[in-house]
């Protein structure tokens, strides 16, 4: 089963939940928006079942005893930081990465900047951000799905709006999540300081003159995109395998962007066999 725990880094108190033994090695997932680690809750207790110990916090923005004020204190940096400092928090110096949407966008980043400690990469919707920027400059199938960016860097009024008929606009993007995920999400997005640390992700790294590039990733990478992905079109996904070297498997499956909602097993089969061929043996 998976356990909620708070673990507490300086100032700020991440709502966790964990599977597994601890003395297993660690497999880290990281979740998007506009969700929270509760999205992870039946892969974990599957993968932990195979001999990992899972992490899957509730992200800067989204743990309400972390969301510090102030769009800066949401860029890259720090959401990389978090996450290492709760790796080292658990006493562990290598660990398997899992990330989805922005869980996935920081997941890249972190990989690239700290190869010798990622056993083991899984990117789920979001490529490479050299393969998401190039098909956004570019290909104009992209270029209207992430059309709603834009409107996410305005100050105040998405807040507004997003909260309308009881975050009418998330449910409709929720509606393959259960009653329960459901519920947990709504509890994270009413408290105004996590909507607005959530949507500060955007603000903080998607600005105008805030994309760092990053280069190439040469950690055993996993990537799976749905074709029918509302938020992430064919030209990127494709792209990606120009920007990892080394082993790379990719997986196009029949769905969306909430994979592990949708095509849970396709998931779960991919990731299980990924961990298990990069398991590490020390």
């Amino acid at each position: 089963m998976a356990e909620q725990r708070k673990i507490k880094i300086g100032d700020l108190e991440f709502n966790c939940r964990i599977s597994g033994k601890e003395n297993e090695e660690l497999v880290v997932f990281l979740h998007g928006f506009p969700e929270s680690s509760i999205m992870w809750t039946q892969l974990m207790i599957s993968i932990s079942e195979s001999g990992f110990f899972c992490l899957a916090p509730d992200m800067r923005g989204y743990s309400e005893g972390a969301c510090p004020k102030g769009i800066k204190n949401y860029d890259l940096k720090n959401l990389i930081k978090d996450i290492l400092d709760l790796v080292d928090f658990l006493g562990k110096k290598k660990f398997h990465l899992v990330g989805h949407d922005w869980g996935a966008a920081i997941g890249w980043n972190i990989v690239y900047q700290n190869k010798e400690r990622i056993l083991s990469w899984t990117a789920l919707s979001v490529p490479h951000s050299r393969a998401f920027g190039k098909a956004i400059k570019i290909d104009k199938v992209q270029q209207k799905k992430s059309s709603y960016i834009k409107w996410f860097l305005l100050p105040w009024l998405p807040e507004v709006y997003i909260r309308r008929n009881d975050f009418k606009m998330f449910k409709r993007l929720w509606k393959h999540s259960d009653k329960e995920e459901v519920e947990e999400y709504l509890r994270v997005f009413r408290q105004n300081k996590c909507l607005t640390g959530a949507l500060n992700y955007y603000r903080a790294n998607l600005g105008r003159g805030k994309r760092v590039p990053i280069g190439t990733v040469d950690t055993p990478t996993l990537f799976i995109w749905g074709n029918k992905d509302l938020a992430v079109g064919s030209f990127a996904a494709y792209e990606n395998d120009k920007y990892v070297k080394g082993d790379y498997k990719f997986v196009e499956v029949e769905g969306g962007h909430w994979l592990v909602q949708t095509n849970f097993i396709e998931v779960e089969k991919a990731l299980k066999s990924h961990l298990n061929t990069y398991k590490s043996l020390d």
